[in-house]
């Protein structure tokens, strides 16, 4: 025990029960939050929870940036890259874990593999950065969906969206102080069926208003100049990429019980056949619907001068639906940082619900939240900079270290198809990554007059 790294667990075919012997091996992170427990269900729970979000009301809009072809192409292109990533990544996992090292963490992957600083200087602050960036992201979304839902009612309404996000806040607070990952799955199962609903609801909201008698004029044309066309396009693809995102593939992985081959192929194929439902229909069906009229969150579109274009049961229902997922999302995405204050407040000596632990836990939870939702009510054009956060970050995680992690761990041959097009997909994503950070930095800049903070937006 005293040479073997605290992040890792020696895996054998006989640790697929959980004794003493194996939980002394494991920090407190690894014991408390990251229970390697779950089954390939589970895994598809979690891995649905943390792709299929309310991020992806924004895919008509990316759309919109593109116009048909480049845009439904980039989306299937973006869902083939990234379950073909996540396949590599888990390979790689799988075989550590055979091998008698089983990687529980991004960063613990990088160090591994490419070396210790890789870890601890980018690996784990890009993970660190892009985790919590979701999180504040997500704590938005919730207090925008509560003011909707406030609007509706009482549409001269005076309470300011500061107001909703510190609500939603404490709903985040409360959930924060779910114990483990692993204790998610049934929450992550609903969230699941509410993101299948909510894209119902959204989708079919698009064809009514669509092919009603007052439809919006349809145009697909791309507006603005050539040099805006082009920041456009790649401000879509951070978009796209931030939508597939998700940056904890390992954190999921370890929460499924040894042995572990196979499990996390099964669950990625839960997780697409539901992304497969709700992205696509509802990207073309919201750009079908209003074309480069789209604004940033379809759902925006379904009110025009303060007046719903669905019946208010309509709007009602899928807000509603939305701010339930998107609490689930919050909590999934809070894993890494609640892994990282368990490594270092908790002390995996004593029982995880202990006094020792407990206060701990609770504090450190509860201040991450509280800090989240300050930033979220403080800054509510915090998207944009999501925007950056996603180039700089879901695209290294999840586009680009997988591909390099397989060829550096199973060294295939460098005349192979299987070198080269992984050589390919990382020198590509890089190129776009670095564009679409531009882009999103100069919309930033574009928009920086209309920000003001505590802004009621």
């Amino acid at each position: 025990m005293g040479t073997q790294p605290p992040t890792c667990v020696e895996v054998s075919e006989r640790d697929s029960e959980e004794g003493p012997s194996s939980s002394e091996q494991l920090d407190a992170g690894a014991l408390f939050v990251l229970q390697s427990r779950g089954s390939w269900l589970h895994c598809g729970y979690h891995l649905t929870t943390s792709i299929v979000a309310p991020a992806l009301l924004s895919l008509p809009y990316a759309l919109s940036l593109m116009g048909w072809f480049p845009g439904v192409l980039c989306l299937i292109l973006a869902a083939l890259i990234t379950f073909y990533s996540y396949n590599l990544l888990s390979l790689v996992l799988e075989h550590h874990a055979q091998t008698g090292r089983r990687q529980l963490r991004f960063r613990v992957m990088a160090e591994d593999i490419l070396g210790p600083a890789w870890g601890r200087y980018f690996v784990g602050p890009i993970q660190f950065g892009v985790c919590y960036g979701a999180v504040i992201a997500c704590i938005l979304l919730g207090g925008q969906s509560l003011k909707f839902i406030y609007l509706l009612s009482t549409p001269k309404g005076s309470m300011q969206l500061y107001e909703f996000v510190s609500i939603f806040g404490i709903l985040i607070l409360v959930l924060a102080q779910i114990p483990s990952f692993h204790s998610l799955r049934h929450i992550n199962l609903v969230s699941l069926v509410l993101a299948l609903a909510y894209s119902a609801c959204t989708t079919a909201g698009s064809v009514h208003i669509g092919s009603s008698k007052n439809a919006p004029p349809k145009d697909y044309s791309i507006n603005g100049a050539m040099q805006n066309r082009v920041f456009g396009a790649f401000n879509a693809i951070s978009i796209i990429a931030t939508t597939y995102g998700n940056g904890i593939i390992p954190e999921i992985q370890a929460t499924v019980a040894p042995p572990v081959e196979g499990k996390m192929f099964k669950g990625l194929l839960v997780c697409y056949a539901v992304i497969i439902m709700t992205f696509f229909s509802v990207a073309i069906s919201g750009y079908w619907a209003f074309g480069n009229q789209t604004k940033g969150v379809i759902l925006n579109n379904f009110m025009v001068d303060e007046k719903p274009l669905l019946p208010t049961w309509v709007l009602l229902m899928t807000n509603v639906l939305t701010l339930l997922q998107v609490a689930a999302v919050s909590v999934v995405y809070l894993q890494p940082t609640n892994d990282v204050f368990e490594r270092k407040f908790a002390d995996a000596k004593f029982d995880q619900f202990s006094i020792r632990n407990v206060v701990p836990r609770l504090v450190s939870r509860s201040l991450s939240v509280i800090i989240a939702t300050a930033i979220a009510a403080m800054f509510p054009f915090f998207g944009d900079i999501n925007a950056v956060v996603g180039a700089f970050g879901f695209i290294p995680l999840d586009f680009i270290l997988p591909v390099i992690f397989y060829n550096v761990t199973f060294k295939p041959s460098k005349k192979g198809l299987m070198f080269w097009g992984n050589a390919s997909i990382a020198i590509i994503c890089s190129a776009v990554g670095v564009l679409g950070a531009i882009s999103s930095i100069r919309q930033i800049i574009l928009d920086a007059s209309t920000y003001s903070l505590f802004a009621n937006v």
